[in-house]
């Protein structure tokens, strides 16, 4: 667990950005690449690609913000803090979705080719992401036991996220990056064997809903506001974040019948 990767003279790299960029670059490399195979002009996406990561940064922070709204009000000092933050990847993916709708309409843009293009480009990098937050000790997983929980003893890594010290925690970072690389995996043999466009993102949408819904039983990090159902352990309770899991498991399942059919049709 190192949340610094390294200073330099005056400059502090800290480990979760240093994962972040990491995954935005293989992202984007993935990007070019393929959008090269099919046929579409790789820098016009690059551009998109540019601006919907931005969005997506900005609204995921927006959504933090908005959910501990309460606390920033009481705390404002605090507000620095967004900007080390990663934010709610779920809260990003929404801002991206809609804002990369509008901008490929606006700019011609084939929306779905385009979107199961990159698709496994954001499984790609939001498994380097959680490697970041394991680095930086935010995201962090409940109490566990067995040869895999982790230990974290870094101070500053508890003042920047509150991470428990010295507690066995299961590494829940680790387990959604695990799975997140291999829903890229997932993603690219769906890609190679499509049968229709939107065939791609629709199961980015049911796979990552899926992932984060079983993540969830072992995230550690939640307050008791954010439980819809509080039961008797992780497993009898249910949390806003299962509860947008569940939203869009039916959302993602719905488009690809749709657009299945609309192929069909």
């Amino acid at each position: 667990m190192f949340p610094i990767l390294t200073r330099i003279g005056p400059i502090t790299i800290h480990t979760y950005g240093f994962f972040l960029a990491l995954g935005v670059v293989f992202a984007l490399w993935f990007i070019y690449h393929q959008a090269r195979k099919q046929g579409f002009n790789p820098n016009k996406l690059l551009d998109a690609a540019f601006w919907i990561i931005l969005i997506s940064l900005i609204g995921a922070k927006l959504i933090l913000l908005a959910g501990n709204f309460s606390f920033y009000l009481k705390n404002p000092g605090e507000l620095l803090s967004l900007a080390r933050s990663g934010g709610v990847f779920q809260g990003g993916l929404t801002f991206g979705v809609i804002f990369a709708v509008i901008y490929f309409r606006k700019n011609k843009i084939p929306l779905w080719p385009v979107a199961d293009l990159t698709a496994p480009a954001i499984a790609l990098g939001h498994g380097f992401g959680r490697l970041g937050c394991f680095s930086a000790g935010c995201c962090y997983g409940r109490e566990g036991s067995g040869i895999w929980a982790t230990v974290f003893k870094n101070e500053y890594a508890h003042e920047l996220t509150g991470i428990p010290l010295n507690v066995r925690l299961h590494p829940v970072q680790l387990y959604e990056a695990a799975l997140n690389f291999l829903n890229f995996l997932v993603l690219f043999l769906i890609f190679k064997r499509k049968k229709f466009d939107g065939q791609v993102f629709s199961f980015y949408i049911i796979n990552y809903s899926i992932i984060r819904f079983f993540t969830e039983y072992f995230r550690g990090d939640h307050e008791v506001d954010t439980y819809v159902i509080l039961g008797d352990s992780a497993f009898t309770s249910l949390s806003l974040p299962q509860v947008y899991c569940l939203i869009s498991l039916v959302a993602g399942l719905t488009l690809y019948f749709l657009l299945k059919k609309r192929k069909s049709d």
